[in-house]
């Protein structure tokens, strides 16, 4: 499963543009580019919207890559992550029922 730093990595070399040009593009810093694609540094949500406008891709497939990259980031090193994580879901899912 592809972090959301390999996805942006392999969209950019999809299209043989450098890092230089997609961060002159977007006024973003060469090197952050670089630390998100490396995965050493995780994207703002605006930086992750900027860049699927900018690759012409939909926003929800990088967005939901991103959200899940979060979460695992948050519980892969606890005993019970993945218990919370079929919590959260069941959560999440009454919360968007009774909104209904």
């Amino acid at each position: 499963m592809q972090t959301t730093g390999q996805k942006l990595r392999e969209l950019r070399e999809k299209e043989n543009l450098l890092l230089r040009q997609v961060a002159a593009a977007l006024e973003m810093n060469t090197a952050l580019l670089s630390k998100i694609e490396r995965d050493e540094r995780k994207p703002s949500k605006e930086q992750v919207l900027s860049l699927a406008k900018y690759y012409k891709v939909q926003p929800d497939d990088l967005l939901v890559t991103w959200l899940s990259d979060k979460l695992a980031s948050e519980v892969k090193d606890e005993v019970l992550g993945l218990k919370a994580m079929q919590m959260a879901e069941k959560k999440i899912r009454d919360h968007k029922s009774r909104n209904k």
